[in-house]
Protein backbone atom coordinates (compact mmCIF):
# COMPACT_ATOMS: atom_id res chain seq x y z
CA UNK A 1 0.00 0.00 0.00
CA UNK A 2 2.84 2.19 0.77
CA UNK A 3 3.61 3.69 -2.88
CA UNK A 4 -0.11 4.16 -3.39
CA UNK A 5 -0.48 5.91 -0.20
CA UNK A 6 2.54 8.09 -1.28
CA UNK A 7 0.70 8.98 -4.56
CA UNK A 8 -2.15 10.18 -3.10
CA UNK A 9 -0.27 12.23 -1.04
CA UNK A 10 0.03 11.37 2.00
CA UNK A 11 3.62 12.49 3.48
CA UNK A 12 5.74 9.50 4.77
CA UNK A 13 9.35 8.43 5.07
CA UNK A 14 11.35 7.19 2.20
CA UNK A 15 11.26 3.36 2.48
CA UNK A 16 12.67 1.86 -0.91
CA UNK A 17 15.53 2.02 -2.60
CA UNK A 18 15.91 5.28 -2.59
CA UNK A 19 16.96 4.70 0.82
CA UNK A 20 20.67 3.50 0.72
CA UNK A 21 20.69 1.49 3.31
CA UNK A 22 17.67 -0.64 1.73
CA UNK A 23 18.79 -4.03 0.19
CA UNK A 24 15.82 -5.37 -0.08
CA UNK A 25 11.71 -5.05 -0.03
CA UNK A 26 9.22 -8.06 0.22
CA UNK A 27 5.32 -7.70 -0.35
CA UNK A 28 2.81 -10.09 0.44
CA UNK A 29 0.16 -10.56 -2.78
CA UNK A 30 -2.21 -12.14 -1.08
CA UNK A 31 -2.49 -9.10 1.14
CA UNK A 32 -3.52 -5.31 -0.06
CA UNK A 33 -2.38 -6.82 -3.64
CA UNK A 34 -5.14 -8.83 -3.59
CA UNK A 35 -3.79 -12.07 -5.04
CA UNK A 36 -4.80 -15.85 -3.15
CA UNK A 37 -2.56 -16.91 0.19
CA UNK A 38 0.97 -17.64 -0.18
CA UNK A 39 1.47 -15.15 -2.68
CA UNK A 40 4.73 -13.20 -1.35
CA UNK A 41 7.85 -11.48 -3.73
CA UNK A 42 11.06 -10.00 -2.76
CA UNK A 43 13.12 -7.54 -3.89
CA UNK A 44 16.76 -6.76 -3.94
CA UNK A 45 18.85 -3.94 -4.81
CA UNK A 46 21.66 -5.88 -6.82
CA UNK A 47 22.12 -9.63 -8.70
CA UNK A 48 25.08 -9.35 -6.11
CA UNK A 49 23.09 -9.66 -3.10
CA UNK A 50 20.25 -12.04 -4.46
CA UNK A 51 22.75 -14.51 -5.76
CA UNK A 52 23.01 -15.59 -2.00
CA UNK A 53 19.11 -16.86 -2.16
CA UNK A 54 20.02 -19.33 -4.54
CA UNK A 55 20.60 -22.52 -3.77
CA UNK A 56 22.68 -24.96 -5.65
CA UNK A 57 23.83 -28.99 -5.62
CA UNK A 58 26.26 -30.09 -8.21
CA UNK A 59 26.21 -33.37 -6.55
CA UNK A 60 23.12 -35.03 -6.35
CA UNK A 61 22.57 -38.85 -7.94
CA UNK A 62 18.94 -37.11 -9.85
CA UNK A 63 21.29 -34.04 -11.35
CA UNK A 64 22.16 -30.89 -11.20
CA UNK A 65 19.47 -29.17 -8.88
CA UNK A 66 18.84 -25.51 -7.95
CA UNK A 67 16.55 -23.23 -6.28
CA UNK A 68 15.96 -19.58 -6.54
CA UNK A 69 14.62 -20.02 -3.16
CA UNK A 70 14.11 -21.93 -0.04
CA UNK A 71 11.07 -23.68 -1.72
CA UNK A 72 12.05 -26.67 -4.31
CA UNK A 73 8.62 -27.07 -5.76
CA UNK A 74 6.58 -23.95 -6.01
CA UNK A 75 2.92 -23.90 -7.10
CA UNK A 76 2.45 -22.17 -10.62
CA UNK A 77 -1.33 -21.50 -9.47
CA UNK A 78 -0.21 -19.00 -6.69
CA UNK A 79 2.00 -16.92 -8.83
CA UNK A 80 -0.20 -17.02 -11.98
CA UNK A 81 -3.16 -15.83 -9.69
CA UNK A 82 -0.42 -13.15 -8.54
CA UNK A 83 0.18 -11.65 -12.05
CA UNK A 84 -3.54 -11.49 -13.07
CA UNK A 85 -4.49 -9.92 -10.03
CA UNK A 86 -1.52 -7.05 -10.33
CA UNK A 87 -2.30 -7.05 -14.13
CA UNK A 88 -6.99 -7.03 -13.33
CA UNK A 89 -6.53 -3.80 -10.79
CA UNK A 90 -3.85 -1.76 -12.32
CA UNK A 91 -2.51 1.42 -11.02
CA UNK A 92 -5.66 3.16 -11.34
CA UNK A 93 -7.30 0.02 -9.36
CA UNK A 94 -4.95 -0.12 -6.25
CA UNK A 95 -5.13 3.80 -6.36
CA UNK A 96 -8.98 4.00 -5.87
CA UNK A 97 -8.80 0.93 -3.33
CA UNK A 98 -5.57 3.07 -1.32
CA UNK A 99 -8.34 6.04 -1.57
CA UNK A 100 -11.09 4.18 -0.54
CA UNK A 101 -9.34 2.41 2.48
CA UNK A 102 -7.35 5.87 3.51
CA UNK A 103 -10.61 7.71 4.18
CA UNK A 104 -12.21 4.48 5.89
CA UNK A 105 -9.13 4.52 8.25
CA UNK A 106 -8.94 8.26 9.12
CA UNK A 107 -12.42 8.00 9.55
CA UNK A 108 -12.27 4.43 12.14
CA UNK A 109 -9.04 6.46 13.74
CA UNK A 110 -11.09 9.66 14.61
CA UNK A 111 -14.26 8.28 15.82
CA UNK A 112 -12.45 5.63 17.95
CA UNK A 113 -10.15 8.35 19.86
CA UNK A 114 -13.43 9.87 20.96
CA UNK A 115 -14.70 6.79 22.81
CA UNK A 116 -13.53 6.97 26.79
CA UNK A 117 -10.54 5.48 27.19
CA UNK A 118 -9.80 3.88 24.03
CA UNK A 119 -6.34 5.34 21.82
CA UNK A 120 -4.46 4.74 18.90
CA UNK A 121 -1.41 3.68 19.14
CA UNK A 122 1.15 5.29 17.55
CA UNK A 123 1.17 8.80 15.21
CA UNK A 124 1.71 7.39 11.91
CA UNK A 125 -1.11 7.66 9.48
CA UNK A 126 0.32 5.90 6.67
CA UNK A 127 -1.55 2.93 6.21
CA UNK A 128 -4.97 1.55 6.53
CA UNK A 129 -3.94 -0.04 9.47
CA UNK A 130 -3.54 0.66 13.22
CA UNK A 131 -3.71 -0.73 16.86
CA UNK A 132 -6.34 -0.07 19.52
CA UNK A 133 -5.06 0.35 23.11
CA UNK A 134 -6.13 1.42 26.06
CA UNK A 135 -5.47 4.67 28.39
CA UNK A 136 -7.88 3.97 31.05
CA UNK A 137 -6.38 1.27 33.92
CA UNK A 138 -10.15 0.51 34.18
CA UNK A 139 -10.74 -0.62 30.90
CA UNK A 140 -9.10 -3.59 29.85
CA UNK A 141 -8.32 -3.91 26.04
CA UNK A 142 -8.16 -7.28 25.65
CA UNK A 143 -11.04 -8.04 27.71
CA UNK A 144 -13.00 -5.62 25.32
CA UNK A 145 -12.06 -7.84 22.34
CA UNK A 146 -13.22 -10.86 24.31
CA UNK A 147 -16.70 -8.79 24.31
CA UNK A 148 -16.56 -8.00 20.83
CA UNK A 149 -16.00 -11.18 19.55
CA UNK A 150 -19.19 -12.74 21.84
CA UNK A 151 -21.42 -9.56 19.38
CA UNK A 152 -19.80 -11.59 16.34
CA UNK A 153 -16.62 -9.59 15.48
CA UNK A 154 -13.57 -11.55 14.91
CA UNK A 155 -10.80 -9.61 16.89
CA UNK A 156 -6.79 -9.64 16.37
CA UNK A 157 -4.67 -9.13 19.88
CA UNK A 158 -1.54 -7.90 20.44
CA UNK A 159 0.57 -7.58 23.10
CA UNK A 160 3.45 -5.11 24.26
CA UNK A 161 1.66 -3.30 25.04
CA UNK A 162 -1.56 -5.03 24.94
CA UNK A 163 -3.69 -3.29 22.17
CA UNK A 164 -6.60 -4.87 19.25
CA UNK A 165 -4.67 -4.89 16.01
CA UNK A 166 -7.08 -3.91 12.99
CA UNK A 167 -6.05 -4.09 9.37
CA UNK A 168 -8.38 -2.84 6.84
CA UNK A 169 -9.81 -3.98 3.65
CA UNK A 170 -12.57 -3.22 0.94
CA UNK A 171 -15.18 -5.64 2.75
CA UNK A 172 -14.37 -3.75 5.71
CA UNK A 173 -15.89 -0.12 4.46
CA UNK A 174 -19.57 -1.12 4.11
CA UNK A 175 -19.64 -2.39 8.34
CA UNK A 176 -17.56 0.61 10.02
CA UNK A 177 -20.71 2.77 11.54
CA UNK A 178 -22.03 -0.75 12.73
CA UNK A 179 -18.54 -1.50 14.39
CA UNK A 180 -18.16 1.50 16.01
CA UNK A 181 -21.30 1.18 17.82
CA UNK A 182 -20.10 -2.35 19.02
CA UNK A 183 -16.78 -0.61 20.20
CA UNK A 184 -18.54 2.14 22.03
CA UNK A 185 -20.86 -0.14 23.70
CA UNK A 186 -17.91 -2.83 24.74
CA UNK A 187 -15.73 0.20 25.94
CA UNK A 188 -19.01 0.63 28.48
CA UNK A 189 -19.18 -3.17 29.52
CA UNK A 190 -15.49 -3.48 30.14
CA UNK A 191 -14.93 -0.45 31.94
CA UNK A 192 -14.37 -0.90 35.49
CA UNK A 193 -15.84 -4.27 35.39
CA UNK A 194 -12.67 -5.64 36.19
CA UNK A 195 -14.25 -9.37 37.00
CA UNK A 196 -13.92 -9.52 32.58
CA UNK A 197 -10.26 -9.40 33.05
CA UNK A 198 -10.08 -12.50 34.37
CA UNK A 199 -11.81 -14.41 32.25
CA UNK A 200 -11.89 -15.67 28.52
CA UNK A 201 -8.34 -14.71 26.19
CA UNK A 202 -8.07 -11.76 28.53
CA UNK A 203 -7.26 -13.83 31.35
CA UNK A 204 -4.72 -15.95 29.73
CA UNK A 205 -2.94 -12.96 27.85
CA UNK A 206 -3.02 -11.36 32.09
CA UNK A 207 -1.97 -14.84 33.45
CA UNK A 208 0.99 -14.97 30.83
CA UNK A 209 2.13 -11.55 31.17
CA UNK A 210 2.80 -12.26 34.95
CA UNK A 211 4.83 -15.13 34.40
CA UNK A 212 8.89 -13.95 34.28
CA UNK A 213 10.68 -16.59 32.37
CA UNK A 214 8.87 -16.23 29.01
CA UNK A 215 11.13 -19.21 27.82
CA UNK A 216 8.11 -21.13 29.85
CA UNK A 217 5.55 -19.81 27.96
CA UNK A 218 7.71 -20.78 24.32
CA UNK A 219 8.02 -24.35 25.94
CA UNK A 220 4.27 -24.37 26.09
CA UNK A 221 3.24 -23.35 22.63
CA UNK A 222 6.06 -26.00 21.39
CA UNK A 223 3.97 -28.80 23.34
CA UNK A 224 0.90 -27.10 22.23
CA UNK A 225 1.88 -27.44 18.70
CA UNK A 226 3.28 -30.78 19.10
CA UNK A 227 -0.14 -32.26 20.90
CA UNK A 228 -1.83 -30.97 17.56
CA UNK A 229 0.06 -32.48 15.33
CA UNK A 230 0.24 -35.78 16.69
CA UNK A 231 -1.46 -38.27 14.97
CA UNK A 232 -3.87 -40.35 17.73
Amino acid sequence: MLPWVEKLGYELPQFDFRVNAVTSMSADIHKYGFGLKGSSVVLYRSNDIRKYQIFAYSEWPGGLFGSPGLAGTRPGGNIASSWAALMSMGEDGYMHIAKQLMDATNKLKSSIREIKGLCIVGNEDHMPCFAIASKDQDLDILALADVMESQGWKMERQQLPDSIHCTILPHHVPHMDKFLGSLRQAADTVRGNKALSKKGTAGVYGMVAKIPDKAVVDDFLVQFFTEVYTVK
